[in-house]
């Protein structure tokens, strides 16, 4: 294969240089499509009995691994597992043997096919990820009826995965020791694959969209997690290139880490709590380890995805008692339901809206839901017993709702209270501000919290009116927009007026180009990935709070995206030239702003 790059997300950072393995690739131009003879129709119904008994003993296996922590997987695993017992698909392939003499290889993707004609053309999210589940099980057994059995147990030697998807029957055989780093087709910065990679410690990427059409097996690539592409067949230069600098981010990942537990004070005595971002339990680990002082955001909407009923609030209760227990004295945060959007249930289904992203989400979902809200209010007041919790509504847009939540709260306290069930009486409740609305009236919101958390993923998206996914316009999603900056001001400010704490999380806490700046705001706290918690801390470290809140003057006088770019990279560039070497390729996404 010649010389490609290919450009995709990248959901843990490093460099990986090696060869490429495919998991399941050209599984349709490898199977065989044939008539068979009358007489051979019982053998290859019998060949797909066993093919699906094998893949169902496999899954089986793979669940049989997961550690009862990572309990969410084998949810996972199960409904797979159940797909390959669904009697509509088996008779479905059974009857294209049966009736049309066709192989079982065959009529197995024949099945296939008329359920994606059923399903295909309804513009539903929900029903897109299911068929790839199903399309999932459906290569498990067709790999067994081909008597394929790559997987990741067949390595050999060090290698990168490829992949169309890694699904967490996968994602639970992947062995650091031979996997150097992975690439898929699917999956987004908050997808499990991106999760176990980030847990894992291995650079990865997904949506890589061309993946295999110019990746071959066995090709020599680089995936690069700094700059979010992978490079095909590097030449000599650039390979001698990539390797300096994987061994200079090697060098300066265990530099950050031996220094990672040393509080985030600037030079000059100013000092911000750093915490985490989470959606599983399993992450707590890495947090700790990574120098996470706390869990700003725990999204708990996680528990509610990729499974066919709702979690009971014992479920929850336990989960959540458990993150609390673990993580004290430390805090954590408990941002309430944050579905809709992208996000369904399968117990609610889709919604059908033309701008879902502004439609029934968040906390309108959950005031619509008032049961469901409850079951998670009752879980997170009893968890609040077992440590240090806050509560935390997102998408608030006005005192009303903020006020319904609250009052739907005390309703739940009460019944607690009534029934004896211990809980924290003084448990802090905060709001996420995200949404310009929001902004308008922090004063009059902060008077009614006890904390803010502003949600600059939202914020930024809502600011701008764009749809971060969309890549037509993805090129507005702009941080350091001169309206983002002072919305984040003023939202901090009416925060310290009202004499509540306040913190930042979303990829803006993460951005060692945007950190300084926030610093010189004074916020209380930032919320972030626990990878990236021992780099920005250390930025933190080296940072003067007088030069910050200079360089925070100057940008608030900046009138453009563009002038404000050139501005940070002039100062930032002096200040932190080391850490900025691994992150120039966020400044290039800037400066294409204007």
């Amino acid at each position: 294969m010649a010389r490609v790059v290919i450009p995709g997300i990248s959901v843990s950072t490093g460099i990986a240089i090696g060869k490429a393995f495919f998991l399941n690739r050209n599984r349709l131009a490898h199977l065989p499509r044939l008539t068979v003879a009358d007489e051979a129709v019982p053998h290859e119904l019998d060949r797909l009995a066993q093919a699906f008994r094998q893949a169902e003993e496999e899954l089986a296996a793979a669940r049989d691994k997961v550690p009862a922590e990572l309990q969410e997987h084998r949810l996972i695993i199960d409904s797979h597992l159940m797909m390959l017992k669904d009697p509509k698909l088996r008779g479905s392939a059974r009857s294209y043997i049966a009736d049309m003499r066709l192989n079982a290889e065959w009529a197995l993707e024949k099945a296939l096919g008329d359920l994606e004609k059923t399903f295909g053309a309804l513009d539903d999210v929900y029903i897109r990820e299911r068929m790839q589940d199903v399309r999932f099980v459906i290569v498990k057994v067709q790999s067994h009826l081909i008597g394929e059995d790559k997987d990741l147990r067949s390595i050999q030697g060090r290698v990168i995965i490829m992949a169309h998807d890694l699904t967490p029957a996968d994602t639970v055989e992947l062995d650091v020791n031979k996997i150097l780093g992975f690439a898929t087709v699917q999956g987004g910065k908050t997808s499990h694959t991106g999760i176990m990679a980030r847990t894992l410690g291995i650079p990865a990427m997904v949506g890589v969209a061309d993946l295999e059409s110019h990746v071959l097996e066995g090709d020599f690539v680089v995936i690069d997690g700094l700059a979010g592409k992978i490079v095909v067949d590097p030449d000599e230069d650039e390979l001698t290139s990539y390797n300096e600098l994987s061994a200079q981010f090697e060098d300066y990942t265990r530099r950050i880490i031996r220094e990672c537990q040393l509080p985030a004070e600037t030079s000059d005595g100013y000092r911000v709590q750093v915490m985490a971002n989470i959606e599983l339990l399993e992450e707590v680990a890495a947090v700790l380890d990574r120098g996470g002082e706390g869990i700003g955001l725990y999204r708990t909407e996680y528990s509610y995805l990729n499974r066919t009923d709702l979690p009971s609030e014992e479920e929850l209760a336990e989960k959540y008692s458990d993150l609390v227990s673990i993580m004290a004295p430390r805090r954590v945060i408990f941002r309430t339901l944050d579905l809709g959007a992208d996000k369904f249930i399968q117990s609610f289904g889709s919604l059908e809206e033309p701008n879902p992203a502004l439609g029934m989400r968040a906390i309108r979902f959950c005031l619509r839901h008032p049961d469901l809200f409850r079951s998670q209010l009752r879980a997170i007041c009893r968890a609040s017993a077992y440590g240090n919790a806050s509560i935390m509504f997102p998408m608030i847009s006005g005192l009303k709702e903020l006020r319904r939540a609250k009052s739907l709260l005390r309703d739940t306290q009460d019944e607690l209270r009534r029934e004896g069930v211990p809980f924290n009486e003084e448990m802090p409740v905060g709001i996420m501000v995200e949404l310009p609305s929001a902004v308008m009236i922090a004063e009059f919101l902060a008077d009614e919290c006890d904390f803010f958390s502003i949600g600059t993923n939202d914020l930024i998206q809502y600011s701008v009116g764009i749809d971060r996914t969309n890549r037509h316009v993805s090129y507005l999603y702009q941080p350091l927009h001169p309206a983002v900056l002072r919305a984040i001001k003023h939202v901090t400010d009416a925060a310290h007026q009202a004499g509540i704490e306040v913190s930042l999380c979303g990829e803006v806490a993460s951005d060692p180009f945007c950190v300084p700046i926030i610093m010189g705001m004074q916020v209380d706290s930032i919320s972030l990935t626990p990878q990236a918690i021992p780099g920005i801390k250390r930025i933190i470290r080296q940072a003067r709070m007088s030069d910050c809140r200079d360089l925070l003057r100057e940008v608030l006088s900046c009138r453009t995206v563009g002038r404000v770019n050139r501005l940070v990279k002039e100062t930032i560039f002096k200040r932190f030239p080391e850490e900025l070497t691994f992150f120039a390729s966020l400044l290039d996404n800037e400066e294409h702003g204007g």
